[in-house]
């Protein structure tokens, strides 16, 4: 994964350039608002040394109208700031959360994997928030400071060359060491994006599992690995912290200092006639100008450095390959009959540890292909293969003799369905779970794939009916339950060719025979893989092949490999016996 940083340049021309039309009106009104904010340190000057000395009551008001627009015009554009710039802020953080959890669901299986859930949440939910700072106020302000603190410079110059001087210097000290803090906190604000992914990806399963946790009396357990975290999260926060007010502390000894100065060359300067009461008065107002936007650029840059980290990961993401390759997969499948074909397959999962060797058989449109076998022995990551989950390492997977790894996933997958061995439901009701696959079937329709699969044997049951929640992942339904919800899914999606992973593994004795004869309902007519450890389940399946360590060991139907007396047999005798 790549690990090359955003540039303020990448993130300019993809961030701020297609948004220049809304950020051109904030640093107008910023404008704006910081040539209004110096109308009073000037009115000062005019006060001191004209209206008083003269007591001139007509320069007052017009002193005193001049103050209030100026404050009436920062109060305005302060607030069409917030209006604008925050509200646009937000809608592009809203935007980008969108455009990374497209690509993170268009990222292959094998990334999902090796990724926590949680961890992706936080990548998702959490690193594009820093964009606010980028087109919100945050980059206005820094312009804006930077525009202030050059107009009060100028007019610094105007009033005390030699003063002016003096200040210059610890500013320039301060600017130095600022820049040096800040390409120092950022690889401690990209550090934190992946410790605060680590320990939400934690705490989600953490939450997910918590039957098991307290199965086994394992909370404290589970305490002890969320505090380790998050005091790795607190140990870089304290880091990040140190440098920031290491920058905070440089600037106040070392403006406190260019003002301890300026008191005494001020006064010098007064007492010498060189200067007078309301020049000094105005020099200190806009000095003030000059150093706070300084020091809150600082506060600024932390902001910025912080949001360029989070772009930093989410564009990790965003340049991954996808599942999908637009290059590759141009074939697009506009109907499909459904033989699959492996010819000499292999794969593998790391590279140099193969756990598929050299396979080849025909699955026939309309057959019943039955994988068995023991535990590791490769029957789901063929079964992967053939959903598409994955890609040969060698050899070919075709569907009506297209190479699958040519054809846009699509225009394939419409025609597929699974019902997998830990079957996943979503949090909501009974009804929404089986009308995933097509929300816009019609009522007959999901009822049909209902009886089908007799999941109205005990929605029957409930008051709610079909419209009852079922919790998340369906916690409130038994196994058998939630297995029946999912093959009604299946049926519903209605598709050409079928995954069933071990799809009657959680059923009870009564389940099962209600599932066999829907499976059978299902399976007519369509390309289906069965896994099954259950072999009693797959007696009528047009061919069987038992795959050992990655290998076809065995091939043919229920009676030629009983006749065989091979592993086959072994293993059907032995679960009769069971």
């Amino acid at each position: 994964m790549s690990k090359k940083k955003v540039s303020i340049k990448q993130a300019f021309k993809t961030i701020i350039w297609p948004r220049r039309k809304i950020v051109f009106i904030g640093l107008i009104l910023i404008f704006i608002s910081r040539v209004a904010g110096l109308v009073l340190p000037g009115a000062m000057k005019f006060l001191v040394d004209d209206v008083i000395v003269d007591k001139d009551l007509q320069m007052l008001k017009l002193l005193l109208i001049a103050v209030g627009s100026a404050i009436l015009v920062q109060a305005s554009t302060s607030f069409l700031l917030t209006r604008i710039l925050s509200v646009e802020a937000q809608r592009l953080i809203s935007i980008l959360r969108a455009q990374v959890q497209r690509k993170v669901l268009s990222l292959p299986i094998s990334f999902f994997d090796n990724t926590k859930s949680g961890e992706l949440v936080s990548r998702i939910m959490t690193d594009v928030e820093g964009v606010r700072n980028l087109v919100g106020t945050g980059l206005v302000q820094l312009v804006g400071g930077t525009l202030t603190s050059v107009f009060s410079l100028i007019i610094l110059i105007s009033i005390s060359p030699s003063m002016t001087a003096f200040v210059l210097i610890p500013v320039i000290i301060f600017a130095l060491v600022a820049l040096k803090a800040f390409q120092y906190i950022r690889p401690i604000f990209r550090k934190r994006g992946v410790i605060n992914a680590e320990v939400t990806g934690r705490l989600t399963e953490t939450l997910n599992g918590v039957r098991v946790i307290k199965g086994f009396n394992a909370e404290e357990q589970e305490n002890k690995m969320f505090e380790d975290g998050v005091e790795r999260l607190f140990l870089n926060v304290k880091k990040s912290l140190t440098s920031t007010a290491l920058i905070t502390s440089s600037s106040t000894f070392l403006l406190g200092l260019a003002s301890t100065g300026i008191m005494g060359i001020g006064g010098y300067n007064i007492i010498n006639g060189h200067l007078t009461i309301g020049d000094f008065l105005s020099f200190t107002l806009y000095l003030g100008f000059m150093i706070a936007p300084i020091v809150q650029m600082s506060n600024i840059g932390s902001q910025l450095t912080e949001a360029l980290a989070g772009l930093d990961r989410t564009e990790e993401l965003m340049n991954m390959e996808p599942e999908n390759d637009e290059e590759n997969r141009v074939v697009q499948l506009e109907r499909t009959e459904g033989n699959i074909v492996f010819n000499n397959v292999s794969f593998a999962y790391e590279k140099g540890k193969e756990v598929l060797h050299n396979i080849s058989f025909k699955a026939n449109s309309g057959s019943i292909t039955a994988l068995v076998g023991s535990s590791g022995s490769g029957k789901s990551t063929i079964a992967g293969l053939a959903a598409s989950f994955l890609t040969p390492g060698s050899g070919m997977v075709t569907v009506d003799g297209q190479d699958l790894s040519k054809v846009h996933l699509n225009s394939y997958r419409q025609y597929l369905g699974v019902v997998l061995q830990d079957e996943f439901l979503f949090e909501g009701s009974i009804r929404e779970n089986i009308l995933f696959p097509r929300p816009d079937a019609g009522e007959e329709e999901l009822l049909k794939a209902v009886d089908a699969a007799y999941v109205n044997e005990f929605t029957d049951r409930f008051e709610d009916g079909l419209d009852t929640l079922i919790g998340e992942r369906g916690v409130k339904l038994s196994g058998g339950q939630r297995q029946r919800i999912a093959i009604a899914r299946a049926i519903l999606a209605n598709p050409k060719i079928i995954i069933l992973d071990e799809a009657t593994s959680n059923l009870d004795t009564e389940s099962e025979a209600l599932i066999q004869k829907s499976l059978a309902e299902l399976m007519k007519g369509r390309t289906t893989f069965v896994i099954a450890h259950r072999l009693s389940t797959i007696r009528k399946a047009d061919q069987i092949l038992v795959i050992e360590k990655g290998k076809i060991a065995e091939q043919g139907t229920h009676e030629e490999l009983i006749q065989k007396e091979g592993r086959y047999f072994d293993l059907y005798t032995y679960q009769a016996r069971i």
